[in-house]
């Protein structure tokens, strides 16, 4: 499984200024992956959202449209040979796991402040309950997930 993310890490990654290209954001990432999807559904069942991060039409719209992350994603869109719709984007991250990879990398951007390192799972939380604000947010699943997330960090 982390084999796979790694590979989609690096190729994202590249996509991006390499400034967010840092072991938390790697982790950050994983750990939400795992959350949302458990890196096994790239449609969310009985629901809107789509990608291994479970991206719903208004978070393409956000990171799309926010000061912070608008002219990097549409660097990556127009790399991937993709147009600046949201629309076109939606459909393609439930496929394309670059591209959700660099929606997902994108939608921390905007946030203030760093990403967790090992030791701040609390801090890794509330992140991720402000940038993806779940409908469902399993709360008792976080510390697994990302705990997982810095192991297979390591083993990388």
């Amino acid at each position: 499984m982390f084999t796979a993310f790694g590979a989609v890490y690096k190729a994202s990654a590249s996509l991006l200024p390499p400034k967010l290209d840092t072991g938390p954001a790697w982790c950050q990432l994983f750990a939400t992956a795992l959350q949302e999807s458990r890196l096994n559904e790239r449609r969310q069942i009985g629901g809107p959202a789509r990608g291994f991060w479970q991206f719903e039409l208004g978070g393409i719209v956000g990171v799309l449209n926010h000061s912070a992350t608008k002219d990097m994603i549409r660097v990556v869109l127009d790399r991937l040979d993709y147009d600046h719709r949201p629309e076109t984007s939606y459909a393609a991250i439930e496929h394309t796991d670059v591209l959700a990879f660099a929606y997902a990398r994108l939608n921390y951007w905007w946030l203030p402040g760093a990403l967790p390192d090992r030791n701040e799972p609390k801090i890794g939380w509330a992140q991720y309950i402000r940038a993806w604000n779940p409908g469902k947010p399993w709360p008792e699943k976080w510390r697994a997930n990302f705990d997982t997330a810095w192991r297979a960090y390591d083993r990388r």
